[in-house]
């Protein structure tokens, strides 16, 4: 049977995005290739012709994940630094996103796997996490302030996640929320004008 071009790729960006939601949630080290196969509706061989190995697909997922990210910040519609971070804080800081992982971003959830695992998933983790903190540098002004931002925006919802209590979630949430628009307001004030 012929497949149309592109297929091939196609089926590769649906298989990611079908195991991405099981990953999110049960992690990486947890979920098998079997288990990555199923939730894509397919069998493990068929997954081994997209990815050469699970390690291979987790490079394929950090890529695809951390370039959504960038896209979305590029479609971000605001000019001002403040107002920029803002619409970027409620979409990144919220409960849904503490809720469902299966829907969000997939650092908060495997940074920490990420950490564990071989040298090329890290340096291409580097690589990708460079290209978003280039993205906000931009738009903030500070290199530093950058990376802070990137670390607070996983770590909160990382920890809130981890309390049961979904009062205590919230005010993860808004106290980090707080927390950047301050810094970026006193960043704001002490650009040259």
């Amino acid at each position: 049977m012929r497949y149309q071009p592109g297929h091939k790729e196609e089926k590769r960006k649906e298989l990611l995005r079908a195991t991405a939601r099981k990953v999110k949630i049960s992690g990486f080290a947890a979920t098998g290739v079997d288990a990555l196969a199923q939730a894509a509706g397919m069998t493990s061989g068929a997954f081994y012709s997209h990815f050469g190995s699970k390690s291979e697909w987790l490079k394929a997922l950090i890529e695809a994940e951390l370039a959504a990210s960038r896209e979305m910040w590029a479609g971000n519609p605001h000019d001002t630094a403040q107002d920029w971070l803002r619409f970027e804080l409620d979409r990144y800081l919220n409960l849904a996103h503490v809720k469902h992982p299966e829907a969000g971003c997939a650092v908060p959830g495997l940074a920490a796997e990420i950490a564990r695992a071989d040298s090329a998933v890290r340096a291409l983790y580097q690589e990708e996490m460079r290209k978003g903190h280039a993205v906000l540098a931009q738009r903030l002004g500070d290199d530093d302030a950058a990376w802070a931002m990137i670390a607070q925006l996983v770590g909160a919802i990382h920890i809130a996640r981890a309390m049961p209590d979904e009062g205590m979630q919230r005010i993860i949430i808004e106290a980090s929320k707080r927390f950047l628009q301050d810094a970026v307001t006193r960043l704001a004030a002490k650009a040259p004008q």
